[in-house]
């Protein structure tokens, strides 16, 4: 994603404007010393409070980890980014907040600079976003030569089955890849995905050889696209420089130093999300919870029983035995593997020609495949303009550091 390609999203505007509020409710408040003292402690509380209030709306509603949830959790990054721009601001207005302008600044640049360090988790996650695409063609193909009307034949079910070989390759590629420490989980997947996505015992001694012939052919050639981060480039080692050095202000750090720790914190749940949610290299290692940075104390942040509330779920999501061995914790991937094993044994468990309970069986099996794919086309290519918007966004606010440093204030 290179930066200079950045446009403003439709949903830009919104975002602006979001963060415009709070500059315009301080700018319309009178200027009492008790209510906005230098430093802006105003200004910081009442981010504090939109940041508590965001993150406690993300625990609420079933559909956690689900695609519609993961644009969620980066529209409230990206909400959270533009008040704390506005916080920033406020600050540099007051002359770097009240006489603290270099230690001010130094926080804010160590903000950009952990930002930055995202922009790399951006563009995995959008390399993975990819690789669910194709999975979720292959399972279209799958799905959709079986709802065609009439009979099933012999030549559908080989072609469906082709279909949920090739995806059973690229699931073992893309899990090995994103395995820690590689064999275990990988050799898993491999024997495991391969007996139920259509080689299993009952398959004739043909169909076993056409089967392995066009999987060990399709290998090379369905095989998963290289990242476009570096080969050695590890999700786990990622999120840990993120969160590198993220602890808590002092009792006596006053101005920016609260919303600095409140941003890091938002900035590391959105990208470990992210590298949990789907296909990163490294992300085994990356969903143990020692990859976490210090825990933020409770009683002096508003956001911080939200925020370790949504880090609990996250890590017991990828202890839960059914998802352990899966290529992401999205919903929606767990969704694909599971009715693409279920149409893949569907299949191996009906002779030809198919009866009618066995032709039903296949078709209900074909129709759930094709509903989930469905809803995964709907929502990928809105979740990768996002993961774009907000790579561009953190680029273009570390563009402005630059611009406007705190101790050139007015």
């Amino acid at each position: 994603m290179p930066a200079t390609d950045y446009q403003g999203s439709p949903s830009h505007s919104s975002f602006s404007s979001f963060g415009r509020s709070l500059l315009s409710r301080t700018r319309d408040s009178p200027a009492h010393p008790t209510m906005l003292p230098s430093g802006g402690e105003a200004d910081v509380d009442a981010f504090q409070r939109h940041v508590a209030v965001t993150l406690a709306e993300l625990r609420d509603g079933e559909e956690f980890l689900s695609l519609a949830w993961i644009r969620r959790l980066l529209e409230a990054f990206l909400q959270c980014q533009d008040e704390f721009r506005v916080v920033v601001a406020q600050a540099r207005r007051r002359g770097g907040a009240g006489g603290g302008g270099a230690q001010a600044e130094r926080l804010v640049a160590e903000y950009h600079e952990r930002a930055v360090k995202a922009l790399d988790v951006c563009n995995a996650a959008r390399d993975g976003v990819d690789q669910v695409r194709r999975w979720g063609r292959l399972a279209g193909i799958a799905a959709s030569v079986l709802a065609a009307p009439g009979e099933i034949h012999e030549g559908q079910l080989r072609r469906a089955r082709k279909a949920l070989s090739d995806l059973s390759v690229l699931l073992v590629d893309d899990a090995a890849a994103a395995a820690a420490g590689g064999g275990g989980v990988a050799s898993f997947l491999a024997s495991h995905r391969n007996r139920s996505f259509g080689r299993g015992a009952r398959a004739s001694p043909s169909r076993n050889s056409s089967v392995s012939s066009s999987s060990s052919s399709s290998s090379s050639h369905f095989r998963s696209l290289s990242w476009s981060v570096s080969r050695t480039w590890s999700a786990a080692r990622q999120l840990q420089a993120i969160g590198s050095g993220l602890a808590a202000p002092r009792a006596h750090e006053a101005g920016l130093a609260a919303p600095v720790y409140a941003m890091g914190c938002v900035l590391h749940l959105a990208s470990w999300a992210l590298v949990a949610a789907v296909p990163c290299p490294d992300r085994g290692a990356a969903l143990q919870a020692h990859h976490l940075p210090a825990v933020p104390p409770r009683a002096p942040f508003a956001w911080a029983p939200p925020l370790l509330a949504l880090q609990d779920r996250l890590t017991e999501e990828g202890k839960r035995k059914d998802r352990r061995n899966s290529c992401g914790l999205l919903k929606e991937i767990h969704a694909l593997e599971k009715c693409a094993q279920r149409l893949a044994e569907a299949i191996d468990a009906a002779a030809t020609p198919l009866s009618a309970e066995s032709e039903a069986e296949v078709r209900e099996a074909a129709a759930e495949l094709a509903a989930v794919c469905a809803a995964m086309k709907d929502g990928l290519e809105p979740l990768e303009r996002q993961v774009r918007d907000v790579f561009h966004r953190i680029v273009r606010s570390r563009m402005e550091g630059f611009d406007s440093p705190m101790s050139n204030a007015d």
